[in-house]
């Protein structure tokens, strides 16, 4: 009968932190969803609505590479307008700014 007690307790204890976890999780991911362009726009407007974390990842994902391109074309544009921005000399500068940018 201690043994049931001990799982039962067990259980309950890991049912409350799963729930905590959860809870975590969804604030994480609310504070995330804020920093997102289309999400501050909503927040702004006050039409705030629940989305799942998995939701607010993937579109934070789909987000960053969106920049990470911005990035790339804004290093080749960049790179066209220094001087000498034509053929190797301006994929190498190309390459340059881009690194400083990624911070690689």
């Amino acid at each position: 009968m201690a043994s049931r007690r001990s799982r039962s307790h067990q259980s309950n204890s890991s049912t409350r932190t799963n729930d905590e976890e959860q809870i975590l999780l969804n604030r994480l991911a609310s504070k995330l969803q804020q920093l997102l362009p289309i999400a501050a726009a909503d927040h702004h407007s006050h039409s705030r609505r629940h989305v799942s974390a998995t939701n607010v990842l993937e579109e934070t994902c789909r987000y960053i590479r969106s920049l990470n391109r911005e990035v790339d074309d804004l290093s080749e544009r960049l790179s066209e307008l220094l001087p000498g921005g034509t053929g190797a000399e301006a994929a190498a500068q190309a390459e340059i700014i881009r690194s400083l940018f990624h911070g690689d």
